[in-house]
């Protein structure tokens, strides 16, 4: 059982969850996470929860910190379950190592943010014109609250627009993005045929990998192509 968990639990009497309640909890922020993917998680040794009498899962506030850790960094970083079983074991034993594939800018240990409209545009120093221009060209998807992701795009769609960049231009981005998820439920075909839970959540893992492969080629292919714009 993990340090951190273990702490918690010897802390006081503190509400046990259910998976329907931490799905509850959790599936605005991760709408992807599912009773599969969570006894997945467990079976990597990534999480894990205490068991009544009868085998139910249970979990604490720590387990429900601990998964919302797992999930940004494969959401926000892409980082496969090896990089973060690593990262977790280093918490477990009292150090502190740095979140692998961060940039500078808030830890994801701290508590995640949620933001109105008008939060938004206030932090993003968005207008209300330009959030709307990036809705309809499909670059931010509309919704009551925005996360911190959320923030980040339009905070770039801000600077790019200051350079003449407008989302309009930017529509084929969304193109691009349904093509690559194309070519990940093509690669993951096989394993998305299987009934069973273990293969359906190893499918949801693979695909962040292969996501994050993607990015790297895209990645280097602009670099690439800048280089050859300023030579």
């Amino acid at each position: 059982m993990p340090a951190s968990t273990a702490r918690a639990r010897n802390a006081g009497p503190a509400p046990m969850l259910s998976i329907g309640q931490v799905l509850a909890r959790l599936n605005a922020e991760f709408p992807e996470l599912t009773p599969s993917k969570l006894r997945f998680l467990e079976e990597q040794g990534l999480v894990s929860p205490a068991r009544t009498e009868s085998g139910y899962r249970k979990f604490c506030a720590a387990d429900l910190d601990r998964l919302r850790l797992i999930l940004s960094m494969q959401r926000d970083q892409y980082l496969p379950l090896k990089v973060i079983r690593s990262y977790l074991d280093e918490l477990d034993a009292g150090r502190a190592p740095a979140l692998p594939g961060a940039t500078a800018g808030p830890s994801m240990l701290s508590a995640v943010r949620r933001y109105a409209r008008e939060e938004l545009l206030r932090e993003s120093g968005a207008s209300a014109t330009l959030l709307d221009d990036a809705i309809a060209a499909s670059l931010v998807s509309p919704s009551e609250v925005y996360t911190d992701d959320t923030l980040s795009v339009v905070r770039a769609l801000v600077e790019l627009q200051r350079s003449g960049i407008e989302p309009r231009h930017l529509r084929g981005f969304r193109g691009a993005a349904e093509r690559e998820l194309g070519l990940i439920e093509s690669a993951l075909a096989p394993l998305s045929r299987r009934r069973d839970a273990s293969s359906r959540a190893h499918a949801v893992e693979r695909a962040h990998d292969i996501a994050g492969q993607l990015s790297v080629v895209r990645s280097s292919l602009i670099r690439s192509a800048l280089g050859r714009l300023t030579s």
